[in-house]
């Protein structure tokens, strides 16, 4: 069965990591992406834009962040500036080089608190916070083990 492959964007990468309880949903998706239940992606321009905010603000936690990178997200490359052109109008443009990130590397899912700047085809990915998010895999888990609605 293939992972199910889910991009974050850097606000979900900066809840999850400096979060003051394990218990967030972005720090619940950063260890489904450890343990391996999930595959977590993201991009150059995330990772430099997290480790940026996280240095301004809580720079304790930049050895925390890394490692929990390297444990739960694989990074990939920046989309070229000719891959963008047609997704133009689906995201603000500065969110649209992870759209295309996204999208280019087959995730099902792009996971970030700003939801309304992402507007693409519901058929291609879906955009959600990490709580809609953590819902969602509840339900198909609950589904697959034959429970209906679960909590």
């Amino acid at each position: 069965m293939k992972k199910l492959l889910v991009f974050l964007d850097a606000d979900v990468i900066f809840a999850g990591s400096a979060a003051p309880t394990e218990h967030s949903a972005s720090n619940l998706v950063l260890q489904l992406g450890e343990i391996g239940l999930i595959e977590c992606i993201t991009s150059i321009q995330v990772t430099v834009k997290v480790e940026r905010n996280l240095e301004n603000k809580l720079p304790v936690k930049l050895p925390e962040l890394r490692l929990i990178i390297s444990r739960s997200v694989r990074i990939v490359p920046d989309p070229e500036a000719d891959e963008l052109k047609p997704y133009k109008g689906q995201a603000d443009s500065k969110d649209l080089p992870i759209l295309v990130a996204a999208l280019k590397h087959g995730c099902r899912y792009l996971l970030t608190f700003n939801v309304r700047h992402y507007t693409p085809d519901k058929d291609k990915i879906i955009v959600q916070p990490p709580g809609e998010f953590v819902k969602t895999v509840r339900m198909q888990l609950a589904e697959m083990s034959g429970e209906s609605g679960g909590k």
